[in-house]
């Protein structure tokens, strides 16, 4: 049986994608799409955030992305680079708690060697409740890179909170040149998926008409599943029934739920 995943293929332990490994194992055939393209912006003055960490509280990390912007800015010779990899300033960082959004975030954070913190929350407005919950008392702002189509529910809640936050945009985010394309080989070549997974608000915006002018009549056949809530919500807030929601962002999770819809 064959599922359409609409991201990036991302190379696991075993060097297959851990969504296709995962899926595989269960006798599942999984697609990977990419439907988003991003482009980094800003990156030198995210250095200089980054480089004064007795400024801030801590570190929020929501996307897999803003954890790659700060690679890029440890790939820049000079600058933090050096402070970095000696430990000096990578130390003051985990002196600090580093909060994440789900396990794949989490595993970048640990790559550039600070410890994450609340990647079991799944999703923004959760995570913002554990920081609450295990900062009351927090004076200084919390640095959170994030992107151009980043979602209010964190800084809101945190805002209620009175939790100071400094939300910084360094990626901008657009539909991946060649999505439409892949999609019209796939349907093509492969013909209708017995299931379809979003795994952003943004993918759902950029390519749910496409999805629904190549399936045609077949789409009701298709069982359409969101890696968490905040997709799902823009899934129906497009009118698509959402058959499944993952309980939390990871291959395991998502696979347990469509195999209960199939």
């Amino acid at each position: 049986m064959k599922v359409l995943l609409l991201k990036d293929p991302k190379e696991g332990e075993l060097g297959l994608d851990p969504y296709v490994h995962e899926f595989a194992s269960h006798g599942l055939q999984a697609t990977l799409i990419p439907v988003l393209s991003f482009e980094f912006i800003s990156l030198q003055d995210l250095s200089k955030k980054l480089a004064h960490p007795e400024a801030y509280g801590g570190l929020i990390f929501t996307s897999p992305r803003a954890v790659d912007a700060v690679k890029l800015c440890l790939c820049e010779k000079g600058g933090i680079r050096e402070a970095w990899y000696n430990h000096s300033l990578r130390k003051l960082w985990n002196e600090k708690p580093i909060y994440v959004v789900g396990k794949s975030t989490a595993n970048l954070v640990k790559e550039i060697g600070l410890a994450p913190l609340g990647e079991e929350s799944g999703n923004a407005e959760k995570l913002a409740a554990y920081i609450c919950i295990n900062n009351s008392s927090i004076s200084l702002p919390l640095l959170f890179p994030c992107g151009t189509l980043k979602r209010e529910t964190l800084p809101r809640c945190l805002h209620e909170k009175n939790v100071p936050l400094d939300s910084f945009t360094i990626y901008q985010t657009s539909p991946h040149p060649s999505f439409q394309q892949a999609l019209s080989d796939y349907f093509s070549e492969q013909g209708i998926p017995a299931s379809i997974t979003f795994f952003s608000p943004s993918g759902v915006r950029f390519c749910l008409k496409t999805i629904k002018d190549l399936a045609g009549d077949s789409i009701n056949q298709i069982k359409f599943a969101a890696i968490g809530p905040t997709t799902a919500e823009a899934m129906a807030s497009e009118g698509l029934t959402v058959n499944c929601s993952a309980e939390k962002p990871t291959p395991q999770d998502l696979v347990a739920c469509i195999r209960k819809v199939l």
